[in-house]
């Protein structure tokens, strides 16, 4: 089975113009039908509509708050959807599953020390296996401050997941030199996206080429899509 993660940078091009292309990243992302998707930075007035894009059930964590009612904020972001981002619309993680596969168990763990702006690892529990989505922190002059919120996130997602097998995927802001090594999981990828799976068979990680992510002639998100196929 198929594991993807991508960090939708708001629903922003890179480099930002005034354009939102939401709608044109989940297409991209569940178009070869992976088993779940991971999000990261989904504004909260998309949060309603990833079903219908996608055709996938969506279990979210908001992670920061619109400042306006939602309607209000995506209203207003989407006139230039480049310059406000998240202040205004707020955002979210999110998990998507292939329809049938239904959750037993939905948790959210605030992982970051009370920081400005809050961060959260949320899984999801399967009959067979766990599925966690984070996005760590991005201060890249202290490296400690995202390597503490991922050892955070392991020990949540480890108790929610007992003796199954699980996943824990998403926007790390880390890369693996300033990373323990994480003990029964599968390698940390080349950047600061990853895909970890502990407990199944996994292949070692794909990290989507540029072209691949080329829409209407520009390049959809500052990030790539991650993968790994799975048992």
């Amino acid at each position: 089975m198929l594991v993807r993660s991508w960090n939708l940078f708001h629903g922003n091009a890179h480099p930002p113009d005034d354009q939102s292309r939401l709608r044109s990243m989940i297409r991209l992302a569940v178009a070869d039908e992976p088993e779940f998707l991971c999000l990261q930075e989904v504004p909260l007035w998309a949060l309603p509509r990833l079903a219908r894009w996608s055709g996938m059930t969506v279990h979210w964590a908001v992670t920061r708050q619109a400042l306006p009612p939602v309607w209000l904020a995506g209203l207003v972001t989407r006139l230039h959807n480049g310059f406000f981002r998240s202040a205004l619309a707020g955002q979210a993680n999110a998990i998507l599953l292939r329809p049938g596969r239904e959750p037993l168990e939905h948790r959210a763990l605030r992982i970051d020390e009370r920081r400005r702006e809050p961060r959260y690892c949320h899984a999801i529990r399967l009959e067979r296996l766990v599925v966690a989505n984070l996005h760590a922190t991005n201060d890249f002059g202290r490296p400690e401050v995202a390597a503490a919120e991922i050892v955070r996130a392991e020990a949540f997602v480890a108790q929610v997941a007992g003796d199954l097998p699980c996943v824990l995927a998403g926007d790390f802001n880390l890369r693996a030199e300033h990373l323990r090594e994480l003990a029964g999981w599968s390698a940390l990828g080349p950047g600061i996206d990853h895909v970890l799976v502990r407990g199944l068979p996994a292949s070692p990680l794909v990290v989507w080429p540029r072209e691949h992510r080329v829409h209407n002639g520009v390049v959809l998100s500052d990030h790539a899509p991650v993968e790994v196929s799975v048992g």
